[in-house]
């Protein structure tokens, strides 16, 4: 996407060609929050209500905290309830396509 043009004296040119006295955001509205589905219990978050879990490229499941590792990612309530969900129907091995190591349970819990 390109960005906005600017002719001087506050006029844009969006990608439509319609022009507006502010420039174009190619972003939805301030405060939008991705939503992301629990793996456990199904149930949809916004993101930051969310753990999330990346397979490394070592092939080891980690938390990514920042929520910007590279790799494949789940998300996972954190509560007890779906953390043991989670653990019992192995719903984090299968998103991530990879055996989840015991001790990552301790450390998310």
């Amino acid at each position: 996407m390109t960005p906005p043009h600017s002719w001087g004296g506050g006029l844009f040119l969006s990608i439509r060609g319609e022009v507006s006295a502010k420039p174009t955001k190619g972003r939805g509205p301030r405060g939008h929050q991705p939503v992301r589905t629990c793996v456990a219990c199904r149930q949809e978050a916004g993101k930051a209500d969310l753990i999330r879990l990346v397979r490394k490229p070592d092939g080891r499941v980690g938390v990514d905290r920042a929520g910007r590792a590279p790799g494949r990612g789940a998300y996972l309530h954190a509560t007890a309830e779906c953390i043991e969900l989670a653990r019992k129907r192995r719903s984090v091995d299968r998103a991530l396509k990879t055996p989840v190591q015991p001790e990552l349970w301790l450390e998310i819990q």
